[in-house]
């Protein structure tokens, strides 16, 4: 419709240069004027402002006038209901953008709302997209906004305000990521966040130490330092490359590649009769390896033993490839 629009204009936009030039050419043939005086005369006629002509004009060039007075009518109302309709049409095409966001937001629940759409932000939304998890960014440049709308849903505004948290869903959704580059605006974010929704999981990411324990007394569940992280990463390049390789290969995603899996026990327990960890049978029905089991109060188990007792709400970590995380998957009914 856009497209429509600007072709009427490019359309009228032609018509009135056309209309101009008709008239140049016609006051400066017809009534031999000089270049000025016919762009003059031609101007004064086709907007009617009521000023004399330079001379007095002949038949012929009376004549021409009132033909061009008449033309000049009719393509200048077009050119202004064009642009107007253009105008309308853009705000309209705008505001029912904007309303099929906020019906999806408003669809939405136990989603991730990730406060900024930097390089944190973007890896983050990254790797939920490949793990198919719904999220909403929250963001102030519009010019951001603008070139990665057609692929995410985009709230538009600052983070620290309570209202714009509300819009992307926070009294619904599960967990939230402040993600933006500036400490203190993060802070602010966990501060409200945690006022508007007590059960929600907080994820903030820290440039400076200092920041972190306030960043916890806030309500954040995690603190993330990505610079830290990044130099333990290339440091532990150096002192044990192989292992740390191995271990970035888990994370990555691919045909033939590892992966790890994190499972509620409730998945397994609705389709089978079990109540260890040897009855689930994981190595022989899937190909998979159970290398960690998250106890119902969070205490992590490193290798559990075959014998471990499933307690309700605790979670497996699984280790296999993708074709066998499949299958396990398929095999449970795990979304």
């Amino acid at each position: 419709m856009i497209k429509l629009f600007r072709s009427k204009i490019y359309l009228a936009l032609v018509m009135v240069l056309g209309v101009l030039a008709i008239g140049i050419m016609g006051y400066r043939y017809l009534s031999d004027y000089s270049w000025l005086d016919a762009f003059y005369m031609t101007v004064i006629t086709v907007t009617t402002v009521g000023f004399s002509e330079v001379k007095p004009l002949d038949t012929v060039a009376k004549i021409f006038t009132v033909f061009l007075i008449i033309a000049s009518v009719f393509i200048f109302a077009f050119a202004i209901s064009v642009i107007t309709e253009y105008i309308l049409g853009r705000n309209s095409l705008q505001l029912l953008k904007k309303k099929k966001v906020k019906q999806k937001i408003n669809s939405l629940s136990k989603h991730v709302i990730v406060c900024g759409f930097g390089r944190n932000g973007m890896q983050a939304t990254e790797r939920l997209s490949v793990f198919k998890r719904p999220f909403v960014v929250v963001e102030k440049d519009k010019e951001v906004i603008k070139k990665y709308e057609k692929d995410i849903l985009f709230v538009e505004g600052d983070a620290i305000d309570d209202e714009v948290l509300k819009e992307a869903g926070v009294e619904k959704a599960q967990y939230l990521i402040a993600a933006m580059p500036d400490d203190a605006a993060n802070l602010f974010v966990v501060l409200s966040a945690r006022q508007l929704n007590k059960k929600l999981f907080i994820i903030s990411r820290a440039s400076l130490a200092t920041s972190q324990k306030k960043l916890q007394l806030a309500g954040a569940d995690k603190v993330i330092m990505p610079d830290k992280i990044g130099g333990d990463h290339m440091a532990s390049l150096v002192v044990m490359p192989d292992l740390i390789t191995f271990m970035d290969k888990l994370s990555m995603e691919g045909e033939h590649t590892t992966n790890l899996e994190e499972i509620a026990i409730e998945d397994f327990t609705n389709d089978i009769n079990c109540s260890s960890l040897r009855d689930l049978d994981l190595r022989r029905k899937t190909g998979c390896t159970i290398i960690g089991y998250i106890e119902p109060d969070g205490n992590y188990i490193i290798n559990p033993e075959a014998d471990l007792q499933m307690q309700p709400k605790s979670k497996v970590i699984v280790l296999g490839r993708p074709e066998q995380i499949r299958k396990l998957n398929e095999m449970f009914h795990i979304d």
